[in-house]
């Protein structure tokens, strides 16, 4: 497990350098309305904080009782009965990956930029999409397709409100993502089979982030 985070940790990290090199990071902050300064801080910070875990809290979880096929040389299979296991998992937020983009969305909705309907409708619509798109992947975390919940973010920012349409999108993405493929999903973590669980981040951004970046690059 740990092999496999620093593996995942490493490739996000060369693809955020190619980002930062054209400039990509750059345009989705400007359109928020944020200086390069700040945009340099929120960068260097979030790609150090993706590597931090806070602890929340921890759940109990039981493997239930089964068959194992075990090979023999003899070209023979056994089954083999694995009796149940109780273990325990544990809860943690992800700084780079959560607290730092719903920080930032939190910031967004306080300018009072955004209509409150429109981020109630894009809100629910990328929530029940997050939900309906996630799965399970043993190992490894919660996970769904990156560039759905983006497109349909901005899409729906465009169309409800157009005026503000970055920081609709923006705050929809990360929200809509963070509520529907992250908290509505703790309840299938004791199917991870990994001792934590990373809400924003498993090793990765877990979708979030960049999200939350590419659904204002397209707004």
């Amino acid at each position: 497990m740990p092999v496999i985070s620093l593996v995942i940790f490493l490739l996000t990290s060369l693809i955020l350098i190619a980002m930062v090199q054209i400039h990509l990071f750059e345009i989705a902050f400007a359109k928020l309305g944020l200086t390069p300064e700040t945009s340099l801080l929120l960068l260097i910070t979030t790609l150090l904080g993706s590597g931090i875990n806070l602890r929340l809290f921890e759940l109990k979880t039981k493997q239930s009782e089964h068959l194992i096929l075990l090979p023999k040389r003899t070209h023979l299979i056994w089954e083999l009965f694995q009796p149940a296991k109780k273990g325990k998992i544990v809860v943690a937020v992800n700084v780079g990956g959560c607290l730092i983009p719903v920080g930032l969305s939190v910031y967004f909705i306080s300018l009072q930029l955004i209509d409150p309907i429109s981020l109630l409708i894009a809100l629910v619509t990328i929530t029940a999409l997050s939900y309906q798109c996630s799965r399970v992947i043993p190992h490894v975390g919660i996970g769904m397709p990156l560039f759905i919940a983006p497109i349909v973010s901005a899409l729906l920012a465009l169309l409800l409100n157009p005026a503000h349409a970055a920081h609709l999108a923006y705050v929809s993405g990360v929200l809509g993502v963070l509520i529907g493929a992250d908290i509505l999903r703790l309840g299938d973590i004791s199917r991870l089979n990994a001792p934590i669980a990373s809400i924003g981040g498993a090793g990765t951004f877990d979708g979030i982030f960049l999200t939350g970046i590419i659904a204002v690059l397209l707004a």
